[in-house]
């Protein structure tokens, strides 16, 4: 018998709306606005990685977006970013709800890897540590690795955010049913340590169902590459119903 697990949440990267508004000095599109029509529309939470160089978002978005979400009480704000960068600036002034931790250095082009353990463990513990006092949740970016999940749970996380290129560039591929199993072997190993298990990274309306329908307890997925480019064409609202849609055909076939 399959156990049934909470349906998963849809988080939307609001990071590319802010990075086409920096191409001028006109003010939009609107990152507050793309925010509010994706709530709007059904997502449970929105998402930012506001990097040291301010290329898309910027520290007013990150003050003006948990302004917005006062309004959303049902939907979570999450910061990402890396925590010894500038990302604990942000957790001390708006307290979201979550932190995800991203082991990215200044100058990188976007997130490739998780963090290691043992090599890591020192430097997280008490940053984690803070943000648990301040009441916020922290996850983890981690790699599909089972062995490392106790010991990022042994550091104080509370989830971990598995990062899921490697199955997105597997996908419709030969490697699909291979990467799916260390996905699922990973998520697997995450919730048998207690940890909640996030995703993101290159998911997008093909690869999210059978991601979803493969692997075990998924609480949140944190789209925006893919998501913003199909609003482009669809807009905000119609785009956030058909990543909801890949998230309940994943749950179903998960749970049948």
């Amino acid at each position: 018998m399959t156990t049934s697990h909470p349906r998963t949440a849809l988080s939307v990267n609001v990071n590319k709306v802010a990075l086409v508004r920096n191409t001028r000095h006109l003010g939009i599109p609107s990152v507050t606005r793309a925010a509010q029509l994706c709530l709007e529309a059904g997502a449970q939470g929105i998402t930012v990685h506001p990097r040291p160089d301010e290329r898309h978002i910027r520290a007013q978005d990150v003050t003006e977006l948990a302004v917005l979400l006062k309004d959303w009480p049902q939907a979570e704000f999450n910061i990402e970013g890396n925590p010894t960068q500038n990302l604990m600036a942000f957790i001390r002034q708006v307290r979201p709800h979550q932190a995800t931790f991203v082991p990215d250095a200044e100058d990188q082009f976007t997130s490739d890897h998780g963090w290691r353990f043992p090599q890591d463990a020192e430097r997280l513990k008490p940053l984690i540590a803070e943000c648990r006092q301040l009441g916020v949740r922290v996850s983890l970016f981690m790699d599909a690795e089972p062995a490392q999940m106790a010991a990022a749970r042994s550091v104080g996380a509370d989830r971990i955010e598995l990062y899921t290129e490697p199955y997105a560039a597997a996908w419709g591929t030969p490697q699909q049913a291979v990467q799916l199993e260390r996905y699922r072997a990973a998520a697997q190993a995450a919730l048998d340590v207690g940890l909640g298990v996030n995703a993101g990274h290159d998911l997008n309306r093909d690869n999210l169902a059978d991601f979803l329908a493969g692997v075990p307890g998924v609480l949140e997925v944190s789209i925006g590459h893919a998501l913003i480019a199909d609003a482009l064409e669809l807009g905000y609202g119609d785009t956030v119903v058909a990543y909801q849609r890949c998230i309940d055909q994943g749950m179903l076939e998960r749970n049948s």
